[in-house]
Order: C-alpha cells, then structure tokens, then sequence
C-alpha cells in the first residue's frame, strides 16, 4: 500500500490528493508534503479514503518537496483526463 495516492472524502482535507506513506491494523498515515508533512504523517480510517490506481515509487516521496511536486504532476494528469471525457 505505501506510495498508493488517495484521495479524501471526509474531514477539512476533503477531496485533496496525498500519499499512504505507512499503515496499522485500522489506520492509514497519509500525506501531502504540505499541509501534512511526511514528518508529521495524517492518519485515516478506509472508509475516508478513496484508493486511485496510481502508485508512487519510493523517491518520489523521499521528501516533502518531491511529494508535493509528484502530487502536482499528478493532479495535472487527472484533470486532462476528465476535460477528455
């Protein structure tokens, strides 16, 4: 699951994209490299994350700068795939 990006469907981070970056049993830590830092992880229950297909490797969340930028490209990629639709 590590590198797995998510997307939130509840709490104040709503609809914002980050990364499973470690798990427990009922838990997942996530993170955006901004408003959650890798050093100070969110952790959310399933069913308030909804799981995207994509997977990040291991250095593109290395740091927080390259989490946010790896986030970005992402997002940039997910919004050229809805205006085709």
């Amino acid at each position: 699951m590590r590198g797995r990006v998510v997307c939130s469907k509840a709490g104040r981070d709503k609809g914002k994209f980050m990364v499973i970056v470690g798990s427990s049993d009922s838990h997942f830590y996530l993170c955006d490299g901004k408003e959650r830092p890798l050093e100070r992880p969110k952790s959310k229950i399933r069913k308030h994350i909804q799981f995207t297909n994509c997977v990040f490797e291991e250095k593109q969340f290395l740091t927080n700068k390259s989490l946010r930028r790896a986030l970005a490209e992402y997002r940039s990629k997910d919004g050229q795939m809805q205006e085709e639709d």
